[in-house]
């Protein structure tokens, strides 16, 4: 039995193309998406914000719908933002102990608002 070393080559190299191929349509979709210091406007009728990048993180507090907050990190899908002290009183407090200034929301949840607009009050509703 023959092993067509030539066509395992020509595999392997159709593969490393695809994963790096990938792995810069990802890095680009990040780089376009909400940047640190960029402004985003929540489009859902509540978002969570979360203590941590993941949904199985503690809710802190849900957003409503037209509040803008700023983005001070990004990890993958996931966004850090600013809290202001107002979203005690526009948003739902779920746990607010501590005082936290920052809170992660994904991506899903927020649009870019558009830095020609005339910027609305941090954590206040638009």
């Amino acid at each position: 039995m023959a092993v067509d070393y030539r066509g395992m080559q020509r595999g392997v190299r159709k593969l490393a193309l695809a994963a790096i191929t990938a792995a810069f349509l990802m890095v680009s979709h990040a780089a376009s998406s909400q940047s640190p210091g960029e402004r985003v406007r929540v489009t859902t009728g509540h978002a969570n914000v979360h203590m941590g990048p993941s949904s199985g993180q503690e809710v802190l507090v849900l957003v409503p719908k037209g509040t803008v907050l700023t983005v001070t990190e990004r990890r993958g899908e996931w966004i850090q933002v600013q809290l202001a002290p107002e979203l005690r009183k526009t948003g739902m407090v779920m746990r607010w102990y501590k005082n936290e200034e920052r809170g992660w929301m994904h991506d899903s949840t927020v649009q870019r608002v558009d830095a020609k607009a005339k910027p609305p009050q941090q954590g206040g509703r638009v």
